[in-house]
């Protein structure tokens, strides 16, 4: 009626929307997985939810983690490089009293895959290698594992300056080696170690 105040009972409903939206699994892929909804609303079916205020406790380190970080933030600066040389020092002691160029082919500790198959592993030859570069023979050195010997002055310097860096601040010229480099290094290995087992000459001189 005209004049008549309306009030919202009523109000007319609204006009229903010409372009539906059916309901489906879209519905659920619109929200997304961590969508929110209201208390009472309904979640759609096969939507993710995510449990609301729950807090997960941090992992707690066990106890031989703990003693690890513990020792390593009272640890001096030069007391990892100084770890690191002690290995290294006691492989040199080893390859000097053990006197692997005068021990048998089947001495202890040995090569399980010459053992085995008597073919040259990648690293046969390295420990001999070592007993010739300490007594200052690099032909013979070179001669049972050439790219030991060709590794070494780039090994030495790595750890020279990891180790000056870490222990004293020393600013020495890292020596930068990209993947491609690496790469590279592997194959010409794995080429050595293949060549080296043929058994034609000239091959056969690479053979220990």
């Amino acid at each position: 009626m005209y004049g008549e105040r309306v009030t919202s009972v009523d109000r007319p409903a609204a006009a229903p929307d010409p372009h539906p939206v059916p309901p489906g699994p879209h519905v659920a892929h619109a929200a997304g997985p961590h969508a929110h909804y209201g208390p009472h609303e309904e979640h759609p079916a096969g939507a993710a939810t995510w449990p609301a205020g729950v807090a997960y406790p941090p992992v707690e380190p066990d106890r031989f983690t703990r003693l690890v970080l513990r020792l390593h933030a009272r640890a001096p600066r030069w007391a990892v490089p100084l770890a690191a040389l002690g290995c290294v020092g006691l492989g040199m002691a080893y390859a000097l009293l053990s006197d692997p160029t005068n021990s048998d082919p089947d001495a202890r500790p040995t090569c399980l895959l010459k053992l085995t198959t008597g073919l040259d592993c990648p690293g046969c030859g390295g420990t001999r290698a070592l007993w010739y570069v300490l007594h200052a023979d690099l032909p013979a050195a070179a001669r049972h594992h050439f790219l030991f010997v060709f590794s070494l002055p780039f090994l030495a310097w790595l750890f020279v300056s990891w180790a000056g860096n870490r222990a004293f601040g020393w600013r020495l010229p890292e020596l930068r080696i990209s993947p491609k480099v690496i790469g590279g290094f592997l194959a010409l290995w794995l080429a050595f170690s293949v060549a080296r087992n043929l058994p034609w000459a000239p091959f056969t001189s690479l053979y220990v």
